[in-house]
């Protein structure tokens, strides 16, 4: 664990990410502290105020506000909070489902597996996207109902990975040992298996986390995620669109909202990758 976490922390790229992670985190559970105004209140009488360094601007909206007088910085904190929120969900409903049914599949091999993974190809047949958009178009547009698609669509990659690992590591001496010994399949599953199927999953999870903000944002703009007045980065993007050139503002920080919180997973993700992994540690 220490050798994992001094390799971790070499990667320069690894620490910048898990520093933009943490102050991510802090922004989100301290929106009600560090907003400094109501994240859905609309003052008609500033609507797009520009940022507080360009003429017309103060500082008590430093990011300017939208279309409707709506101060833009508050709600990219409050925004934060619900991206993070549907990632930790999507993520854990999709990793728990993945790894069962690629623990069953990995493991039972036979017709269990070939239904499995059948299903898992057709699901990869159809662009994750729209898939997504399918599924949120027969529930209804709604926070809950994006969340519910975008758990679905992320898992056959945990499905995978989990059945890879566990058909790599099921023929091993120590796994042969502890059946020899009488453990049961569920035994063998969950504690001799699982724990050395970890890593991959640690690393497919965080690079997940992205994927799903990502993918929520992507409904939100759409409009079939979060629905107004929730600040929800990409429902802000869609609703700002149309001001693109007269308030730049308006679109530019959502989308470096998006960015920066892709990014700072994407490189925490990859220096995870890195360090758990003995080939690749230095």
């Amino acid at each position: 664990m220490l050798e994992t976490w001094l390799a971790f922390r070499a990667n320069r790229g690894a620490m910048a990410g898990l520093t933009l992670c943490i102050g991510l985190i802090l922004i989100a559970l301290g929106a009600d502290w560090l907003a400094p105004h109501s994240p859905i209140v609309q003052d008609q009488q500033f609507i797009l105020r520009p940022p507080a360094w360009l003429a017309g601007g103060i500082w008590e909206t430093p990011l300017g506000t939208d279309q409707v007088g709506r101060d833009v910085l508050s709600r990219l904190m409050f925004g934060a909070r619900l991206s993070l929120f549907i990632g930790v969900l999507v993520v854990s409903v999709s990793l728990l489902s993945g790894v069962v049914l690629g623990l069953l599949a990995g493991f039972y091999r036979g017709w269990v597996d070939v239904v499995i993974m059948r299903l898992v190809d057709i699901m990869l047949a159809i662009p994750s996207l729209l898939f997504a958009i399918a599924i949120v178009a027969i529930l209804g547009p709604s926070l809950n109902n994006a969340i519910v698609a975008i758990s679905i669509v992320n898992i056959p990659a945990y499905i995978r990975l989990t059945r890879a690992t566990v058909m790599n590591e099921a023929g091993k001496d120590y796994v042969t040992a502890s059946r020899v010994a009488g453990a049961s399949n569920l035994r063998l599953m969950f504690s001799t298996l699982l724990p050395n199927c970890a890593a991959p999953l640690i690393v497919q999870a965080t690079l997940g986390f992205s994927s799903a903000v990502v993918d929520a944002a992507a409904l939100g703009f759409l409009g079939l995620g979060a629905q107004p007045p929730t600040p929800e980065w990409g429902t802000m993007l869609a609703d700002a669109m149309q001001f693109v050139q007269s308030a730049w503002w308006v679109v530019t920080f959502p989308g470096l909202a998006i960015l920066v919180t892709v990014l700072a997973f994407n490189l925490m993700g990859d220096g995870l990758r890195d360090a758990l992994d003995p080939k690749l540690r230095w």
